[in-house]
């Protein structure tokens, strides 16, 4: 656990994100490339980041910035919906005949 002596002297923690990440392997650029940033967060979130990154292996940047690019794909409606449309594309629109015929099944007995 860090000290802390007043709140006056509390230090904000310092990360670095927006290292581009390999959408293929998940792995950073590297600690120097990309954006830099100095971000305040409280002690108890710091403590267990530095835990789950040293359980995987990975820098305090990597985890810090899968984590904010996984908040901001969860949050940008814009890219979920980017994303189903590639797979709708990708897996087409040839209609099952027996999924058709339960479906109507299905839609006739519901309650509406």
């Amino acid at each position: 656990m860090r000290p802390r002596a007043s709140q006056a002297e509390h230090e904000p923690c310092y990360l670095a994100t927006a290292c581009p990440i390999d959408i293929e392997t998940g792995r950073t650029g590297g600690y120097t490339s990309g954006m830099k940033t100095a971000v305040s967060i409280p002690d108890d979130v710091f403590e267990k980041a530095e835990r789950l990154a040293r359980r995987g292996s990975r820098s305090r940047s990597e985890l810090f910035s899968a984590a904010l690019r996984e908040y901001v794909a969860r949050h940008a409606p814009d890219e979920v919906t980017e994303a189903m449309n590639r797979v709708c594309e990708q897996v087409g629109r040839q209609q099952d005949a027996f999924v058709a015929a339960a479906s109507r099944r299905v839609l006739e007995t519901a309650e509406w």
